[in-house]
C-alpha cells in the first residue's frame, strides 16, 4: 500500500491515489475519498446486485468486528474468509472495530481487553482473541486494536493518557502477533491516533505511532457530536502535521458533507461513509449542490439540486454545530443536506429527488413515490433511499476531488455550504 499524492492543495488538501491495494495490488482508491460502509459485509437494504447498478463505487469495503465477531465459529469451520462467506464481488476488505453508527457504551476498556456489542450484547477480546478473528476474517487491512473511549468532553487528562498508552500497547501486541501468522502475510495494520481532546496527547499518540511499522492511521474519537468543529480541526492539523506524506489518514465517524470539507483541508485522505445510511434511516434523500463542472451531463454527476425548500432547512436547523450532542442521538438528527421525504408537501411532487441524477431511483421515481412508500412502511422505500442517498455521496467526493485538480475547492464550498443558510444557488 503506497499513498502517491499528486497535488497538496492550500497546504492541508491531499489529491492522489492510494495504490497497491489488497493481496495482489491490483486495486487503487482516489483520495480524498471513502470507504463502502457495510454491516455484516453488505450495503444495508442492497443486494450485491442492487448496489452494482451504481458505478463508480470505491474499491475498498468496510467490515466491523462488532458484526462479526459473534460468528466467530462459523467462520472458523468455514476457513475461506469473509469475502466469499458474504459473496462479496471483487474488492479490498478492510476490518474496523467498531461500528460508526452505532455508539459503544463505555466503561468496558481494561489494560488487556476492549468490548464491541453485537446483536448478542458486549464480546470482550483480547489480543489473542482480536488476532484470531483477524485471521478467520482474512481482511486485506486492518485497524489496531485500540482505547477510543475518551471522545465525552469530561473525560480527565488522566484517562486520557492511558487511553494513548493502552491503545500503542495494543498495537505493539498486534503487530507482534500479526508478524508470526502466516495468514496474515500481505494484511496491513492500521494504527490509531487517540487522545482525547487535548492536544499533548494527540501529537504523543501521533509522534508514537509513527514509529511502528504500520500501513496507515486511523483518527479516532473526533467523531460528529464529540467535540467543537473548530477543535476538531485544530486537532487533526496537529496530528497530521506529525505523520508521513506517503501514508493515508483514515478519519472515524465523521461523514457530514461540511464537516467532510473542513477535516480535508486538514489533511484527512478517508472517511466512512455511514452518512447515506443514516440519512436512509431517517426517510430522507440527500440533496445538495456541489457540481463544478460548466457541462455535468459530461461530468456524470447531478446539476445543482433545486433548493427551494428554505422552511425545511430551517427546520432542520444547525443542531450539530455546537458538538454538544449525545452520540446515541445522531441517526435522529435531521441536517440540512437532505429532504424529509415523510413530509406531507411531497404527497403530490412528481419531481425526482434530485433532477439530472442518474441513479435508479431519480430515473424511475418521483418523490411523491417515495412518499407513498414511507407513509405505508413498505421496504423498498429503504432500497430506493439507499441506493440514491450512495450515489449522491460518492458522487459528491468525486466532485470534491476535481474541484482539488482544478483548483476550484472554494467554488465548491459555496455551492455545498451556502445552502446550510437556506439561501438559493445563484450562476457562477
Amino acid at each position: 500500500m503506497k499513498l502517491e499524492l499528486s497535488r497538496v492543495v492550500q497546504g492541508g488538501c491531499r489529491l492522489g491515489v492510494l495504490k497497491g491495494l489488497g493481496r495482489t495490488g491490483q486495486h487503487a482508491l482516489e483520495v480524498p475519498g471513502c470507504l463502502l460502509y457495510t454491516r455484516c459485509g453488505t450495503v444495508p437494504h442492497l443486494t450485491q446486485d442492487t448496489l452494482h447498478t451504481l458505478s463508480s463505487l470505491p474499491s475498498v469495503t468496510q467490515l466491523t468486528l462488532s458484526t462479526i465477531a459473534e460468528h466467530q465459529e462459523v467462520l472458523e469451520e468455514f476457513k475461506d474468509g469473509f469475502r466469499k462467506f458474504a459473496g462479496l464481488r471483487d474488492t479490498v476488505l478492510y476490518c474496523s472495530l467498531h461500528d460508526p453508527v452505532t455508539p459503544c457504551p463505555t466503561g468496558h476498556i481494561t489494560n488487556k481487553t476492549v468490548s464491541v456489542w453485537g446483536s448478542g450484547g458486549r464480546i470482550e477480546l483480547t489480543v489473542a482473541k482480536f488476532m484470531a478473528l483477524q485471521k478467520t476474517v482474512q481482511p486485506d487491512w486492518y485497524q489496531s486494536m485500540a482505547d477510543g473511549e475518551t471522545w465525552q468532553s469530561n473525560t480527565s487528562r488522566k484517562r486520557v493518557r492511558k487511553s494513548v498508552d493502552r491503545t500503542l500497547a495494543h498495537l505493539d501486541e498486534c503487530l507482534l502477533v500479526h508478524h508470526k501468522t502466516q495468514e496474515l502475510q500481505g494484511v496491513e495494520v492500521f494504527g490509531v491516533v487517540e487522545g482525547g481532546d487535548i492536544l499533548e496527547e494527540r501529537v504523543r499518540s501521533a509522534k508514537e505511532t509513527v514509529k511502528r511499522p504500520v500501513a496507515g492511521f486511523c483518527l479516532d474519537g473526533l467523531q460528529t457530536g464529540s467535540m467543537d468543529q473548530a477543535l476538531r480541526i485544530q486537532l487533526i492539523t496537529a496530528v497530521t502535521k506529525e505523520l508521513p506524506e506517503d501514508k493515508p489518514r483514515l478519519l472515524q465517524g465523521v461523514g457530514r458533507p461540511d464537516e467532510v470539507l473542513a477535516c480535508v483541508e486538514a489533511g484527512v485522505d478517508l472517511f466512512e461513509s455511514f452518512f447515506p445510511f443514516q440519512v436512509t434511516e431517517r426517510g430522507c434523500a440527500l440533496c445538495f449542490s456541489f457540481d463544478i463542472s460548466p457541462d455535468p451531463e459530461r461530468a456524470g454527476r447531478a446539476p445543482p439540486a433545486v433548493l427551494e425548500l428554505n422552511d425545511e432547512r430551517d427546520a432542520a436547523g444547525e443542531t450539530q454545530e455546537n458538538g454538544d450532542v449525545n452520540l446515541d442521538d445522531q441517526t435522529q438528527m435531521m441536517t440540512s443536506f437532505e429532504i424529509n421525504l415523510k413530509d406531507k408537501r411531497y404527497q403530490g411532487d412528481f419531481r425526482p429527488l434530485v433532477e439530472g441524477c442518474g441513479c435508479y431511483c431519480c430515473r424511475n421515481h418521483q418523490r411523491a413515490y417515495l412518499h407513498h412508500l414511507l407513509v405505508t412502511n413498505e421496504l423498498l422505500a429503504g432500497v430506493l433511499l439507499m441506493l440514491h442517498n450512495t450515489a449522491h455521496y460518492h458522487a459528491f467526493f468525486g466532485a470534491l476531488r476535481e474541484a482539488l485538480a482544478n483548483d476550484k475547492l472554494d467554488l465548491l464550498k459555496r455551492k455545498v455550504l451556502k445552502e446550510r443558510g437556506g439561501q438559493t444557488e445563484t450562476k457562477e
